[in-house]
């Protein structure tokens, strides 16, 4: 329905842009205040907010030049699964020191449900942050395409897909997946088993990936029932490690996709009577205290997690402010630790 020529719903930024007639990305840069805006552009813009009404007050600060100073660092994890993983708090850790050199406030969020989700998604729509940090993203999380439909800028931690459209920093989890299988390849093991993470998670499929060209490398037979699916937890990694004892009782190496399953994957081998790395070698994602602290200690392939979250910030503060020249898509190379457990 329309009034007086003009639709009775709230106005989209895709409107904004058809009215303005420039490009979407053009109506969100000049919102969020970018320097790299053509007066003409601004002022296109700005007619097409005044004549559509899309968020008025936010389109009013904006244009003025002010902001926030506030950042949402969002991860849809429970507060157990927070503080029992260590890559979360390194994430933290980075992007937090980041933004306090840069004299910005950290809004940390964990969505545990539909009703926290509902909560936030009424908090960004009232323009309360100038960007957002997205954290352990599923491939069918709608948070990122909201945050997006509402103009603020976002940088995932990683990508949702290879043809992730969005800015990102990521590490080469099939790199990881690839060395720490010829590893194992190089130190005899034959069978060679993986545990994945939940493989709506692009990371999780790359790491899968990885692994699979580590084994056809090597020239050794690819084997399905060698590969089980957990969820990056602790407990995940002992239920997959079960499985894959039970359906291949001859493996003798084992890669973890995180270094969280790789120590629940530990227990379930001491408990059948398997010693590592002697009847069975071990391999982790992460190098994280958890492999250094393992008995015996984890060969672990290194993400540089810290530097991830430090880089994200640095992203999304370009993408807020419009400036810098670093990219907006970051693939952060991976290290293989070897410890006693191979």
């Amino acid at each position: 329905m329309a009034v007086s020529g003009r639709q009775t719903g709230r106005p989209t930024l895709e409107e904004v842009a058809a009215r303005a007639g420039v490009g979407r990305g053009t109506v969100s840069r000049v919102i969020n205040g970018s320097p790299r805006v053509s007066d003409r552009a601004k002022e296109a813009v700005g007619q097409a907010i005044a004549e559509l009404g899309y968020v008025p007050n936010r389109a009013a600060r904006a244009l003025a030049g002010a902001r926030t100073d506030a950042v949402a660092l969002v991860i849809p994890e429970t507060e157990a699964r927070l503080f029992a993983e260590p890559y979360f708090l390194d994430i933290i850790r980075g992007v937090s020191a980041e933004l306090a050199d840069a004299d910005m406030q950290l809004l940390l969020t964990l969505i545990r449900s539909s009703k926290e989700r509902q909560r936030f998604e009424q908090y960004l729509a009232a323009q309360r942050v100038d960007g957002v940090l997205l954290v352990s993203v599923h491939g069918d999380d709608p948070l990122p395409d909201l945050v997006q439909a509402l103009g603020l800028p976002a940088v995932l931690n990683g990508r949702r897909s290879e043809a992730e459209p969005g800015a990102y920093v990521d590490s080469d989890n099939v790199g990881a997946g690839r060395s720490a299988v010829g590893h194992l390849a190089e130190r005899g093991r034959r069978r060679i088993a993986t545990i994945t993470g939940p493989l709506d998670m692009y990371v999780a499929q790359c790491r899968l990936d990885g692994y699979r060209q580590g084994v056809e490398a090597a020239g050794l037979d690819p084997d399905e029932r060698l590969v089980a699916t957990a969820d990056f937890t602790e407990e995940g990694g002992r239920r997959a490690m079960r499985a894959l004892l039970d359906r291949c009782p001859d493996l003798d190496g084992v890669f973890a996709a995180s270094d969280v399953m790789a120590a629940g994957a530990r227990g379930v081998l001491r408990d059948a009577g398997r010693r590592v790395p002697d009847d069975v070698a071990l391999v982790g994602v992460d190098d994280s205290a958890v492999a250094r602290l393992m008995e015996p200690a984890l060969t672990s392939v290194r993400q540089p997690i810290e530097d991830m979250g430090r880089r994200m910030a640095r992203v999304l503060l370009q993408e807020i402010t419009g400036t810098g020249t670093d990219p907006r898509q970051v693939v952060l190379p991976t290290e293989l630790v070897v410890r006693d457990s191979t």
